[in-house]
């Protein structure tokens, strides 16, 4: 595992939040380009034809049913003058493609208004036909969806705009005199032009879904992108491969329409955290700790990093779906995951989201149940050794953790919390694959912290019907020691003495590869794990048979 690219780092945030160089779209760069040459197709046709229809209205229709006049001319020279600008300002070579998409939905609304007034001012006021019926305007809500392209959320809000503009203008004909209709019928005439809207959403929806599948399936950095295979609040995690060694790996990226539906300050916390756990994991070397081959930003904005696959499944998903476990086996996940805990501790770094979500049991090559660690997207310098690591540093907003896996010195931070918070989660976790319930159980995250930070633990023994050795017991109940110096001082010394935990019966090689071959045999596609590190609080569980 190569440490971190330099020339991979992320832009730094803006003030506003986001990357300086990446606002984000639906679309990729080369999509984009696509749809800003269409959009000025658009506009070049929209001006020819405003010309087309200024000749003819001074050549064949300067009288008839709807004499042409002055006002008329008026209207279709703006529309002129606006598709003109698009277009020139489309061919410009500084020009941003993200940018154009905006102006490609202010520039629909500006044709849908200028359209509007003209068939309620002068049309309807000589046709005089007041039933309903799709507009112009509704055919240019259509157009624009397909030819420029934009999210479903920007495409519905504009294209309701688009529509609402001949009510408007129907009911300034009206109020003006220039149309003698009932104000009842403003609505009924425009239904029509309403139900179009949904026909624009559902265009853009199916066009980004595709924009985005061809983005998905391309390349970042090395690597081709393919099937989702996790989701969380930080980010979403793909099965990949690289391009000329046909390795797999998962890659996690956050997407930049992500970010922008945020606020500023979450959008930097969202950013800086997904720095701060590439950084991380790309300084450590356990085995137990997840391996990191790449990281960087694309073209079109999305920050990813490139990891090892893992074919397992994380602890929480292995006691909810099988129970809680046997003791050995506990003793057996645990001292794993002191491995790499002491490792990032011997580094003066904190871990500060240890549960069991985090903590995969996998296949790696002839071994099984083995452990990685993951997520460290809020790890931190310990007290007294932030110059070793200043960009890993940062001012956290609200209490960084899982409620139920948090240290009781973690809930107000006085006294500062060290790396024995993360020995109190690491007890939390064994609580919850012994017992397959939470130490503390509670209808709300205030409630949670209180708990922890003045409620006795429950010995786990009490909660469960199968057996826990004694000395298994009471060292899972010191890591949940209030005071920090009343637990293990170590992640070392935790891994020894769970070692030195007497078990009926040893959680050998044997009985380890039978439980998978029985459970999670290989390929067979059930056990791919989920990266992404989130996948839920844990605030409440059941009581399991044992697996």
């Amino acid at each position: 595992m190569s440490p971190v690219p330099t020339t991979a780092a992320p832009p730094a945030p803006t003030s506003d939040g986001l990357s300086t160089s990446r606002r984000g779209s639906a679309l990729p760069p080369d999509l984009l380009r696509e749809a800003s040459r269409r959009l000025s197709l658009l506009a070049l046709v929209l001006f020819v034809m405003s010309l087309v229809n200024l000749t003819l209205g001074h050549t064949l229709f300067p009288v008839g049913p709807i004499p042409w006049t002055g006002a008329m001319d008026v209207i279709v020279a703006i529309i002129a003058t606006l598709s003109l600008g698009v277009f020139l300002y489309t061919r410009s070579s500084r020009a941003d493609p993200r940018f154009l998409i905006a102006l490609g939905l202010v520039y629909e609304v500006a044709v849908a208004a200028a359209l509007a007034v003209l068939d309620h001012k002068f049309v309807l006021s000589a046709e005089m036909t007041i039933t309903p019926a799709l507009s112009r305007v509704a055919f240019i809500v259509v157009l624009f969806a397909a030819v420029v392209p934009s999210t479903p959320r920007r495409t519905l809000v504009t294209a309701l705009i688009a529509v609402t503009m001949d009510p408007i203008a129907m009911a300034w004909a009206i109020r003006t005199g220039a149309l003698q209709a009932p104000w009842s019928h403003i609505l009924w005439m425009h239904l029509p032009n309403y139900l179009s809207v949904g026909v624009a959403v559902f265009i853009s929806h199916v066009v980004t879904r595709l924009g985005r599948e061809v983005r998905d399936a391309r390349e970042l950095g090395s690597y081709r992108v393919g099937r989702l295979i996790g989701r969380g609040g930080m980010g979403e995690v793909y099965h990949a491969t690289h391009r000329l060694l046909a390795r797999p790996a998962a890659i996690k990226l956050i997407r930049p329409e992500s970010l922008e539906q945020r606020s500023p300050d979450r959008a930097w916390v969202t950013v800086e955290r997904f720095r701060r756990e590439a950084e991380a994991a790309a300084t450590l070397r356990s085995a137990h700790t997840i391996e990191l081959y790449d990281f960087g930003v694309s073209d079109d904005g999305i920050f990813y990093y490139v990891m090892e696959l893992l074919e397992g499944m994380d602890l929480e998903a292995l006691v909810e779906r099988f129970g809680p476990v046997p003791a050995e086996r506990a003793i057996h996940l645990l001292r794993q995951a002191c491995d790499s805990l002491g490792e990032a501790h011997d580094r003066g770094l904190m871990h500060r989201d240890i549960k069991p979500s985090n903590i995969h049991t996998c296949r790696m090559g002839l071994a099984v149940d083995f452990v990685k660690l993951l997520d460290f997207g809020l790890v931190k310098p310990q007290p007294g050794r932030e110059a070793s690591a200043p960009t890993l540093t940062r001012q956290d907003s609200g209490v960084p953790g899982t409620p139920a896996f948090m240290a009781p010195e973690a809930v107000f931070g006085d006294p500062v919390p060290d790396h024995r918070a993360d020995i109190y989660a690491l007890g939390c976790v064994g609580y919850w694959l012994l017992t397959g319930a939470l130490v503390f159980e509670a209808a709300s995250t205030a409630q949670m912290l209180m708990q922890h930070f003045e409620a006795l633990p429950t010995p786990p023994s009490r909660r469960t019907e199968t057996e826990i050795p004694a000395g298994l017991e009471a060292l899972i109940l010191e890591c949940l020691a209030k005071r920090p110096q009343d637990r293990p001082a170590t992640a070392a010394e935790l891994a020894r003495r769970l070692a030195a935990c007497p078990v009926r019966q040893a959680w050998t090689e044997e009985r380890a590869r039978e439980w998978w071959d029985r459970h999670l045999p290989s390929g067979s596609g059930g056990g791919l794990a989920e990266h992404s590190g989130e996948s839920g609080s844990l605030r409440g569980s059941t009581i399991r048979p044992r697996a």
